[in-house]
């Protein structure tokens, strides 16, 4: 079972201006997903600095790259879930509302078409260290096999999910089936027929995988869900779209991709104005059910606006979920497990999922789900897995949609040193510390997107890539402007984001809730909010008042 994204072989690719060593650019760009790839438009294309992306991968496309596995697809409909860049919208057309992972590989060759991205990124590239020499002003960057390079920024375009999570449970590497972390499926996919299939975790990957390989499996297989948590899961109410329909709300796609920024979680809708109880039970049945009717995340971000805040309010909206998806499963013991009565946490501070006809699934006798909360998991055997009360489970395929060490995992886990040699898995040991969840003390000239401190759990993905990247590419224009040689985050900085983070996170229910946006999900992870709750609007006001005066940061000049 493959556990990281290091190359089996490492071999060098050649000495071409891309791949070679001792590379010296402007900027270095890790990652060659929707960020990375906005980094190298915005800094090639409209600032005119030479720039390389290094990517562990084989291609482009970030997550999309290593998600493959059944079931993949985004939880952000189209058109929001793409960049706004025209010349790249204009002749580009989704088959479906919620496209999945062939066709967003489908759009990441459309932007190499229009943007030809591919020519400066070196695949294959796995970076495993990273210092900056004050001296020379430059990042130094080694990757794993070998090569080192040189540039004045290091821009971090890794993901939320660059770290897998794989259990501690004793004898995992005994199983005799076939198994396989949901992030490296294999490519050609999996034969489940007729075999007994275990899935463990329900986050929105553990949701997507279950839903269709329950499908595959056959009346002659058998597929159970092993749930610590319930998903408190949505329905996507997935449709087809036309060229037409797309056409003409392509005359709208400025002003839309305008709104978008104007909403607190990056989408083309918004919170209510009102709260819970302003309203009568009749209208607030009728609220809820147009929101679900919907489909998507409506009933998550575009809810009543103390939805998050205040517990009752809270109730409220969990009551109506779990009375819609209690009404789907026919079997009262799965029904318990999978949408109980009482709330497993507050709704909404799990990001939720997206189904289909996940419930449905449950409806057949060989699909199953186990509660190992209350019934943990022992041990892997040969066969299968072993309950705590000693149940076993024999398997065929065992399937790990255990999640990822999310927002701090792969940052701490490349190798970045600062100015002092100190590592940021070191620093970040007992707590995560950022200014304004796009740069570090420390670390001069380095600049994250998507991290740790930002709006990144709590937003539309390409909406917070560009607020970030026209951010990034803002402040490095200024500094060439000013010939500034470096810029530098202070500590006190630092302190103050961080305490702005902790102090909206105690406004809300989300410290009553263990899961990735806090840490929960790794043990021996600090637990802390790891996401600014702040809101797409005003995390905007925060960088643009930062880009033009340097607030926050120590400036150091090129010497005469």
């Amino acid at each position: 079972m493959r556990r990281d994204i290091s190359i089996a072989h490492p071999e060098r690719q050649g000495t071409t201006e891309t791949n070679g060593d001792n590379l010296d650019v402007d900027a270095i760009i890790v990652g060659a997903g929707f960020a990375g790839i906005y980094m190298l438009h915005k800094l090639r294309d409209e600032l005119g600095m030479t720039a390389k992306v290094f990517e562990a991968g084989k291609d482009i496309g970030g997550a999309w790259y290593w998600n493959c596995y059944p079931g993949a697809r985004v939880d952000s409909g189209a058109p929001v879930y793409e960049y706004s860049i025209e010349k790249v919208w204009k002749d580009w057309y989704w088959s479906e509302k919620f496209p999945a992972t062939l066709e967003l590989r489908k759009y990441f060759d459309h932007v190499d078409k229009v943007l030809d991205v591919r020519k400066d990124i070196a695949f294959n590239s796995k970076v495993i260290d990273a210092q900056f020499d004050e001296k020379s002003g430059k990042w130094l960057v080694k990757t794993e096999d070998g090569r080192l390079a040189r540039a004045n920024y290091l821009i971090l375009a890794t993901g939320i999910a660059a770290k897998r999570h794989f259990p501690d449970w004793p004898g995992l590497d005994s199983f005799k089936g076939e198994m396989h972390h949901s992030s490296f499926w294999p490519e050609g996919g999996i034969d489940v027929k007729g075999k007994r299939v275990g899935v463990v975790g329900t986050g929105s990957t553990g949701v997507q995988i279950a839903q269709e390989l329950s499908k595959e499996v056959g009346d002659d297989g058998a597929l159970t869900v092993f749930q610590r948590t319930p998903n408190l899961a949505l329905p996507m109410h997935q449709r087809k779209l036309t060229k037409e329909e797309q056409d003409e709300m392509k005359h709208d796609y400025h002003q839309l991709y305008q709104d978008r920024l104007k909403t607190f979680a990056g989408f083309f809708f918004d919170w209510s104005e009102k709260k819970t109880f302003d309203v009568s039970p009749e209208e607030r049945e009728k609220f809820y059910q147009d929101k679900w009717d919907k489909g998507g995340l409506h009933f998550w971000v575009a809810n009543y606006r103390d939805l998050l805040y205040e517990s009752g309010p809270n109730r409220e909206a969990y009551n109506f979920w779990a009375k819609k998806q209690r009404a789907r499963i026919s079997d009262a013991r799965k029904r318990d497990i999978l949408a109980p009565l009482e709330p497993p946490h507050s709704f909404g501070t799990k990001r939720p999922s997206l189904e289909q006809d996940f419930y449905e699934q449950f409806n057949r006798p060989n699909i199953d789900v186990q509660d190992v909360k209350a019934n943990p998991i022992k041990e892997v055997a040969e066969d299968g897995l072993v309950l705590q009360d000693d149940t076993r489970h024999k398997l065929d395929i065992l399937v790990l949609a255990t999640g990822f060490d999310t927002l701090t995992g792969g940052m701490k886990n490349m190798g970045l040193k600062d100015v002092h040699g100190v590592e940021l898995m070191e620093k970040w040991k007992t707590g995560t510390w950022t200014h304004m969840g796009i740069t570090c003390a420390g670390f001069p000239n380095m600049f994250f997107m998507c991290g740790a401190q930002a709006s990144t759990a709590f937003a539309n993905g390409p909406t917070l890539i560009e607020l970030q990247g026209d951010y990034i590419a803002k402040v490095i224009a200024n500094m060439r402007k000013q010939g500034i040689k470096y810029i530098e985050p202070t500590k006190a900085a630092e302190d103050e984001w961080r305490k702005l983070v902790m102090d909206l996170d105690k406004q809300t229910l989300f410290p009553g809730t263990s899961s990735w946006y806090n840490g929960g999900n790794i043990p021996g992870k600090p637990r802390e909010q790891l996401g600014y709750l702040g809101g797409i609007p005003e995390y905007n006001k925060v960088l643009n008042g930062s880009a033009d005066g340097f607030n926050g940061f120590n400036v150091v000049k090129q010497e005469a």
